[in-house]
């Protein structure tokens, strides 16, 4: 018996954990794993909120946080490869100490398991770290953690991931529909280099088995983005066509602070203040691909890179129009986006929070 995209049952590639499975692109990036023939594992802290996806009994669950070392080390016991895409988004009083430590932990039980690499997502920023927000800054840290490590970490770095469900997207939708004017802070004029969710799973799902020769030997970071760069205020506008909204009008000011601008979210965008500040704040810094080689190193996406335009149009693409929520399973990471394959159910499967659900439709 074969999975729906013809690989056999029995896995045929590494040994894969991944730390995030119920986050937004490690549930997304499982199922892919999975069709590619990896043997995955995934360490979750609250293991039924895996209960209702299909690729549920393909997986061994491990229950257990990055804080929970006996629980870490277990699940790393003969693993090939440690993804982790976990990020706290300020719930901790000092999230910036709270992720060191875990992360250093987790470099601990990696490189004490044996384990043969690490991939990790972290985001996109410049060059200059000087004026990093310091939810980007903890990301940056944690990356150089691992780097340092013995294993080899290959570092993706994204920036705004668009898809449906996704929290940068989310917030892209919210204002731009329910705001037809709105007064904008100085970060619109920021340029950004966005990414399609298949895109990234593309990327995150290569470098599980992208041979480590050459410049990849001791691991390394790896940018990866769109075809676009655009500003922050041109991907609202571009949204706006896309949805079949008036163009929007947008004035903005130099005084809105990133706590005003996250509350000013939270009024139009069903993002809680504790994600949404952290996102916002993040804005103040242009983040576009610096080295653009992911294509060469990773090998590119079927059909080549997702354009912003395009990623859009598969996160608004539902039988009812724009105006309804898509489900996660509009972007089909495989092949054509325009053709749903039997695995879509996995991405169906696996619902957004509830507080977005409950406030979009």
């Amino acid at each position: 018996m074969t999975n729906p995209h013809g690989s056999p049952d029995a896995p045929t590639g590494p040994r894969v954990l991944v730390i995030g499975a119920t986050g937004y692109v490690g549930s997304r990036l499982v199922p892919r794993l999975l069709a590619d023939g990896a043997e995955v594992s995934v360490l979750a802290r609250t293991p039924a909120r895996l209960d209702d996806v299909p690729w549920r009994d393909q997986v061994t669950i491990h229950e257990g946080g990055l804080g929970d070392e006996a629980a870490l080390s277990a699940a790393l016991a003969g693993i090939d490869v440690a993804c982790h895409l976990v990020h706290s988004m300020g719930h901790s009083t000092d999230f910036e100490k709270e992720e060191r430590e875990t992360t250093e932990a987790f470099v601990r039980a990696v490189e004490a398991a044996g384990v043969g690499r690490i991939v990790h997502l972290s985001g996109l920023h410049p060059e200059d770290e000087i004026d990093l927000s310091t939810h980007l800054r903890s990301r940056v840290e944690v990356g150089r953690i691992m780097l340092a490590s013995s294993v080899p970490a290959l570092v993706i770095q994204a920036g705004v991931v668009i898809g449906s469900g996704s929290a940068s997207f989310e917030m892209i939708r919210h204002l731009t529909t329910r705001l037809p004017g709105m007064v904008t802070p100085k970060w619109v004029s920021n340029r950004i280099q966005p990414i399609a969710v298949r895109d990234v799973v593309h990327y995150l799902a290569a470098a599980t088995t992208v041979p480590l020769d050459g410049d990849l030997a001791d691991g390394r970071v790896i940018d990866v983005g769109a075809p676009d760069v655009l500003t922050y205020g041109q991907m609202m506008q571009i949204y706006a066509e896309e949805a079949g909204l008036h163009r929007r009008l947008m004035v903005p000011v130099p005084v809105l602070t990133p706590k005003l601008s996250s509350l000013w979210m939270g009024l139009v965008t069903p993002l809680e203040p504790a994600l949404a500040r952290p996102l916002v704040e993040s804005l103040r810094c242009e983040a576009i691909v610096l080295v653009d080689d992911a294509d060469e190193v990773l090998g590119p996406p079927p059909g080549g890179r997702t354009s912003y335009r395009q990623a859009l149009r598969e996160a608004l693409r539902v039988p009812h129009g724009p105006a309804r929520p898509a489900l996660w399973a509009a972007a089909d990471p495989l092949g054509d986006p325009a053709r749903l394959l039997p695995s879509d159910a996995a991405w169906a499967g696996v619902r957004p929070p509830a507080v977005w659900h409950a406030r979009t439709r």
